[in-house]
């Protein structure tokens, strides 16, 4: 069955005959988050970071779930002459990494998946998806103004400029991102669903924050069951934004997983 893809926003680095490395953001990410690693990677070869359906520069679409994402990483891919593709997942975008891999395991070379598991998780972001929403955008919102509005709902000052990223202030403010797709979207997005008898058998490495619960020791059997070839590494300092936290071991894994 081919599914309807969306065409996706990318952001190109550096060139070479080496297989393209992938960036997949997460949940109310975007390409741009990669700036700086993307950037580093980008002196080693092609790199490619694209913007998922309903965030950055992608177009809004009401279907959030995995097979409908990772046809939009494939097609956007082909398109771009890019594969097959050593693909970085984090978070939401390691689920459409994974997706990806297990739908089409000949157009991925190599699979990194950043502190996520093909597990269902409980629903611990709903609270924020509420409170952006609820923030009332009218003329002359300011910076200072939504984060307030968000501090009730999200405590860590960090994590609500992450999510302010995502607002465009000026006359009109609104949401960059398609903030009541993903709403509705979001018990698909929290779950996982396999696809019968899939199996990834290629190089996969999964890479776990020591000070993040998103990779526990539980999921190991799952993880192996769709990919027997996994690895598994912990960066000990990092929590679950492993490309921020811990940028130089983020890009040691990422190296020498290209070179292997």
């Amino acid at each position: 069955m081919r599914l309807r893809a969306v065409e996706m926003g990318a952001a190109e680095m550096g060139a070479g005959a080496v297989r393209p490395l992938v960036l997949l953001h997460g949940l109310f990410g975007s390409a741009a988050n990669f700036g700086a690693v993307q950037k580093r990677l980008a002196a080693r070869g092609r790199t490619i970071a694209l913007d998922l359906r309903n965030h950055g520069g992608s177009p809004h679409a009401a279907a959030m779930d995995y097979a409908a994402m990772a046809a939009d990483v494939l097609e956007t891919l082909d398109a771009l002459g890019a594969l097959p593709a050593m693909l970085v997942g984090h978070s939401m975008g390691g689920k459409v990494a994974m997706a990806a891999a297990l739908e089409a395991p000949a157009q991925v070379a190599r699979l990194v998946v950043a502190d996520i598991a093909p597990v269902a998780y409980p629903p611990r972001l709903r609270g924020y998806v509420a409170a952006m929403a609820a923030i009332p955008l009218h003329p002359g919102l300011t910076r200072a103004q939504a984060d307030t509005a968000l501090a009730g709902a999200v405590a860590e000052p960090g994590v609500r400029g992450f999510l302010l990223q995502n607002l465009r202030l000026g006359p009109q403010p609104a949401w960059r991102i398609g903030l009541a797709e993903i709403a509705r979207a979001m018990p698909v997005i929290e779950g996982w669903e396999t696809p019968a008898g899939a199996s990834y058998p290629g190089p996969a490495l999964f890479v776990a924050g020591g000070r993040s619960d998103y990779i526990l020791p539980e999921h190991r059997p799952a993880i192996r069951a769709l990919f027997p070839a996994a690895r598994f590494v912990t960066l000990k300092q990092a929590g679950h934004w492993l490309h921020a936290d811990d940028p130089d071991g983020f890009l040691t894994v990422l190296e020498a997983m290209r070179a292997a």
